[in-house]
């Protein structure tokens, strides 16, 4: 039952059985009888595959290390239970994340549920959750898009869904700083889609366009564009016309493939690329070839952030050595966030009173962990329901071993070192 189709909770459900008269047992057969036979379940969601695929390449690895960790179960309240991660893949569509989000909670019954990897897939599973009233916590989305994208107030936030990651403002203090360590006219050509990512970094009072300005830059925006759009000519023609020298967006890698190749053919060669989401992985970079190099996005996390597992004591560097000895990958972002999810999820359930879910919201609410992106605990973000963790900026540069994401600007987080300078495209 989802809140699309009715906005009932599952406990409502069983209240209003028991009025009618229908037999409860019948309803709860699934629920254990004794405490020998309960199982701790974590429902997960996460883009498996469709043009969000790039978020989600690392789960397998997480999840296999994931399940070894909790292999002798979690103890809470003085019992130690056997652990059950259910995953489910959004196929990178928002309302296949609320279908899988909706049968993990009301037919697999998850204590907890958790998901990833932009407003496509954590806003549906939210919503669930919070109509549901089941605990949620979810990463891999800047918190504007969760947050007000969701219809969220600041002074009221949401009971059942709790998120961590950087916002909007972070990336702009990221770009901006990048940007002003290289001689440019300072005029920048937007390219946001018409989706909740696009929407939000777009925004003219929450996204970039204020802060850009205030910053003395000028932003060209043609208007938003169609997911999965196989035309770019209007875009770059505006960007041509303006004389932009820098180009930022959000983009899904398809859109981004199409428009750098369209670019490139209509003549038009920016000094630098700055693009959020789809410019986050090796596999994108080794796609583009030759024409990666030099290209710029947002660091969420590296083998050179200072921060340690709070489940297995490995560093960030540790951890991308490990995945890629065991996948013969280089490292990617999400590994490191996928990996600190559970981080969370387990301390919750470790430190919650009860396995019933009033326990484990307030447990939630009380974290207070380090992970291996940084230190998470919710009741001092710029929001109740958001938990900031650091972000930084950097360029693609083409090595003997292909595609290397290097860091280059650390201004909004100086604790996390840089490897190099920003060198403007060829």
């Amino acid at each position: 039952m989802t809140q699309k189709n009715s906005g009932l909770s599952r406990r409502q459900v069983f209240k209003g059985g028991a009025a009618a008269g229908i037999a409860l047992p019948a309803l709860l057969h699934v629920i254990p009888v004794n405490a020998q036979s309960r199982v701790i379940k974590i429902g997960h969601v996460s883009p498996r595959t469709g043009p969000l695929a790039g978020f989600a390449e690392a789960d397998p690895f997480v999840l296999e290390g994931l399940q070894r960790i909790v292999a002798g179960g979690l103890r809470v309240s003085g019992r130690t239970y056997p652990v059950q991660i259910i995953s489910k893949d959004s196929q990178s569509n928002g309302a296949r994340a609320a279908e899988v989000a909706s049968e993990l909670i009301l037919r697999d019954r998850v204590d907890l549920i958790v998901g990833a990897s932009t407003p496509d897939t954590t806003n549906p599973v939210a919503d669930q959750a919070e109509a549901n009233e089941v605990p949620c916590i979810t990463t891999d989305c800047p918190w504007q898009p969760f947050f007000f994208g969701r219809k969220g107030d600041p002074t009221k936030g949401f009971t059942w869904t709790y998120h961590f990651f950087w916002g909007l403002e972070d990336i702009i203090g990221a770009f901006t700083a990048m940007w002003n360590s290289a001689p440019t006219n300072k005029i920048v050509g937007g390219l946001f889609p018409n989706d909740a990512d696009g929407n939000a970094w777009g925004d003219r009072e929450r996204g970039l366009p204020g802060p850009l300005a205030a910053a003395g830059l000028r932003l060209i925006d043609p208007g938003r564009y169609q997911p999965l759009s196989n035309d770019f000519t209007a875009q770059i023609t505006a960007f041509k016309a303006a004389n932009v020298e820098i180009v930022t967006g959000v983009m899904i890698p398809p859109d981004f493939a199409t428009f750098w190749s369209q670019a490139a053919q209509q003549g038009f060669r920016p000094k630098i690329v700055t693009i959020g989401k789809a410019l986050l992985f090796p596999s994108v970079a080794r796609s583009l070839g030759a024409r990666a190099n030099g290209l710029s996005t947002e660091i969420w996390w590296s083998p050179s952030h200072p921060f340690k597992s709070s489940l297995t004591d490995q560093t960030a560097k540790e951890l991308c050595d490990a995945y890629t000895a065991a996948t013969n990958r280089p490292w990617t972002q999400p590994i490191g966030f996928k990996h600190a999810l559970f981080e969370v999820a387990f301390d919750v359930m470790k430190r919650s009173r009860a396995l019933e879910p009033k326990a484990i919201l307030e447990a939630i609410t009380a974290t207070n962990l380090n992970t291996i992106v940084g230190p998470v605990g919710w009741g001092r973000g710029p929001v109740r329901n958001v938990s900031k963790t650091p972000l930084v900026a950097g360029q693609w540069k083409l090595g003997p071993r292909g595609p290397d994401l290097v860091i280059t600007t650390n201004a909004t987080a100086p604790n996390i070192p840089t490897g190099g300078q920003l060198e403007l495209l060829s």
